[in-house]
């Protein structure tokens, strides 16, 4: 085991949604260069993409007082391989290691505003495709902000594909997606980290927020996992307050509109407040000593980043990728900040400077490190692990969040709530596959149509399942 990593007895991960970096954290440091003398690959405020017309669009500050500052972009950008390419390259069809001009965002939005009111879902009145191109100030994101500053910022931290949430979850936690590229796969049957660390004696839970987790039904050994290995937000708050927190944490937001996610066009605040309560549980508890904390999003949801992703990326195994994809290709940069009392503050962490950098599967290697476990792909066992953050013999006693508060809270437009998020559906699918009684629909039961609904069939089928299951044990 790496020396650096001694001392840390537990990896807690809360992987949030679609977001890029330069959009959450780009004004982090003022001319780019942290306290540290760390250079910062943030903003200039020069960065712009052209509209359809071709005039520059440039990057503008998203402030406390932007008008729907925490709903911004105003509309849920393209997502998916497609939408992605057409950001990046400005065509679906990018030419093999051709450097992306990263100039594509603010048109792709335009379409995909259209897209959305014909669909039906909710844009916020007078969204326009320029909003792509707002970046929230450290002072609209007091909590992420000050984690950020506190600890370390990871500003080459890249998801695994360049696509969207499904396909980049199943990186994190199996390090691919098996060819996958878009969310209609849904289900993996490959080995994930869990069932490594099960089969190596490593505790493990991963914590829905207020619902069973989702990522329990992606994976044969998850689903196959024993009930104490999953729980809610109550059930981590006081497991870290009990000091019973397992050798890895995998947490999960709530999926809904009105949820503490952050997926466009969702409330940026609840987020907010979500980072700060996993920060507090955990550096109140009787761990934090020995704790690394990893706040990540799964893709960037179509939101404006400056930096091109780069090739060389190792594909993960011998799956034939959807839409002629080689996973030769990192996705979008996105905001990833360790913390814990063995991180100095204002640490800008990077990879080394040769080889890949960051990417979601460097969680994976991190934990097969620490735990001497052996990689699940091809690239998680490329991928670097972030031992080399933590530089501190002895735990820090200060708190860089002391005093800061998460955003206040806006009543939410009705027309946004009522509608299910696109992972609320993806979950009743997945929890209707579960089998009660040895009959089990293929497909959610008709007549769910409002959030509410969703999420009262996703709680009953699964402990419908959890009792059948029980029953079956006796």
């Amino acid at each position: 085991m790496s020396t650096s990593l001694s001392s840390v007895r537990h990896i807690v991960t809360l992987m949030l949604e679609n977001r890029s970096f330069d959009h959450m954290l780009g004004y982090l440091y003022p001319g780019n260069v942290a306290p540290s003398g760390q250079a910062f690959d943030g903003l200039t405020g020069d960065e712009s993409c052209p509209d359809a017309a071709g005039n520059p669009v440039r990057v503008y500050p998203i402030t406390p007082d932007t008008p729907h500052a925490y709903l911004m972009p105003g509309a849920d950008p393209g997502e998916g391989y497609a939408a992605a390419n057409a950001q990046l390259f400005g065509t679906q069809h990018p030419v093999a290691e051709t450097a992306p001009s990263m100039r594509g965002f603010v048109t792709n939005y335009a379409a995909a505003i259209a897209q959305r009111r014909r669909a039906g879902w909710y844009v916020v009145p007078g969204t326009t495709p320029s909003m792509v191109m707002g970046c929230y100030t450290p002072q609209t994101l007091p909590v992420l902000s000050a984690l950020a500053r506190g600890y370390a910022v990871c500003d080459r931290w890249f998801c695994s594909a360049p696509t969207m949430t499904m396909p980049n979850r199943a990186f994190v936690n199996a390090g691919t997606s098996q060819g996958h590229m878009d969310d209609v796969t849904k289900v993996f049957t490959v080995p994930s980290i869990f069932g490594s660390m099960s089969a190596a004696g490593v505790s493990w839970k991963i914590y829905g927020y207020d619902a069973p987790p989702l990522t329990r039904l992606n994976f044969p050994d998850t689903t196959r996992a024993p009930r104490e290995n999953f729980g809610q937000f109550s059930d981590f708050t006081a497991d870290a307050a009990a000091g019973t927190l397992p050798a890895y944490a995998f947490l999960e937001p709530s999926w809904g509109a009105a949820g503490n996610s952050q997926h466009p066009n969702y409330d940026v605040a609840r987020g907010e407040a979500l980072i700060l309560a996993t920060y507090r549980a955990l550096r109140s508890g009787p761990a934090w000593a020995s704790t690394l904390l990893i706040v990540t999003y799964d893709e960037h949801g179509g939101l404006y980043d400056h930096v091109p992703p780069p090739w060389g990326a190792t594909p993960p195994d011998q799956s034939v990728g959807e839409f002629g994809f080689g996973f030769d290709r990192f996705g979008v940069r996105v905001p990833t900040v360790l913390a814990g009392p063995l991180i100095e503050a204002g640490t800008v962490f990077r990879g080394p400077d040769s080889g890949p950098p960051l990417d979601h599967t460097s969680i994976l290697a991190t934990l097969e490190l620490l735990f001497g476990l052996q990689p699940l792909t091809a690239r998680d066992a490329a991928a670097p692990a972030i031992a080399a953050v933590i530089t501190r013999s002895t735990a820090r006693t200060d708190d860089p969040l002391a005093g800061v508060t998460a955003p206040a809270l806006a009543t939410l437009p009705a027309a946004l709530t009522a509608v299910p998020a696109h992972l609320e559906q993806v979950q009743a699918e997945l929890t209707a596959r579960l089998t009660v009684d040895g009959d089990s629909p293929i497909e959610p039961p008709p007549g769910l149509s409002t959030a509410s609904d969703y999420q009262r069939y996703i709680e009953k089928h699964t402990a419908d399942w959890e009792a059948a299951r029980a029953g079956r044990a006796r």
